[in-house]
């Protein structure tokens, strides 16, 4: 079985293998077999974390974040008044939070306009540019071991869908807590390979993505890596996406491989139904964890 792989910008990219993320372990077994100069999906046979093996190096990855990335482009559109964030969290202290992998800023503006003293952080200078000019907020390029951020401390670390980029996503955690003001919370969002929509669609699943996603979650070993990483997990849930249902649908239609039973799932009212049956089961497409610095 094999998926589509988002092409480079650059013809020259340096691939690599690794050992499991989470317990270091070189065993692992095959899930999604990589072709010639392109990444592959493997299990760790000890604790079960997939991952990205072979993957582009920590050098090679700006090739495949093209200037039109969708996470990263353009003007974010301001949210209205009452469509509050689902961030549950109690404000502690000044209210200072930093939102890792900001994107184009939509939720920082937000949370901003909520009483929050926001700091963005990503790796693309153009997400950072835009934050910093349209949206007048504060941002830093790089990640969460920029020079910028030492000496800060945080109420509130948010992770929306950036820690399955990280090379080191154990290390990444580990620097939030670092971070975190002791009482501070930790909140991250990544896809669920053990999704149904991951077994329904295979390798034309909108949360494969690769080769940018180096590491495909599941709700064991994502509790167990931010556990490890020295947080208390507080809570953990599903987060369904019918966009996803319907992207899934239409990229396995044009790799011809579409179940018949899901042939309507390229229609926004049929993936609603699935995004919602999906969230029924308890294996949407997303989880979403938050836990605490003790």
């Amino acid at each position: 079985m094999t998926a589509t792989v988002e092409e480079p910008r650059s013809s020259i990219v340096a691939w690599e293998a690794t050992d499991c993320l989470l317990c270091g372990s070189p065993q692992r077994l095959p899930v999604i077999e990589a072709r010639q100069g392109s990444a592959g999906v493997v299990r760790c046979r000890a604790c079960g974390l997939c991952y990205t093996s072979p993957r582009p190096a920590r050098g090679s990855m700006a090739a495949f974040y093209p200037d039109d990335y969708g996470p990263h482009q353009g003007r974010p559109k301001r949210r209205r008044a009452w469509r509050r964030p689902r961030v549950a969290i109690a404000r502690h202290g000044e209210g200072r939070l930093l939102d890792f992998g900001c994107g184009h800023g939509s939720f920082l503006e937000t949370m901003h306009s909520l009483g929050w003293e926001v700091l963005g952080v990503d790796f693309a200078e153009t997400a950072v540019r835009r934050i910093r000019g349209d949206l007048g907020l504060p941002a830093v390029l790089g990640d969460l071991f920029s020079a910028e951020l030492a000496g800060r401390r945080f109420d509130l670390i948010t992770m929306r869908h950036s820690l399955e980029h990280v090379h080191g996503p154990r290390e990444m955690l580990e620097q939030a807590r670092r971070l975190l003001v002791p009482g501070g919370r930790l909140m991250v969002w990544v896809p669920n390979v053990e999704s149904l929509p991951a077994r329904w669609f295979g390798p034309a699943w909108f949360g494969l993505d690769l080769p940018r996603h180096l590491v495909h979650f599941a709700p064991s070993t994502l509790r167990r890596m931010v556990t490890e990483a020295g947080f208390h997990v507080d809570r953990q849930w599903m987060v369904s996406h019918s966009s996803w249902v319907q992207r899934s649908a239409r990229q396995a239609r044009r790799e011809g491989r579409l179940p018949i039973a899901l042939r309507l799932a390229v229609w926004r009212p049929a993936a609603r139904a699935v995004a919602w049956y999906c969230r029924l089961r308890g294996r949407s497409d997303c989880i979403a964890i938050q836990a605490t610095r003790p």
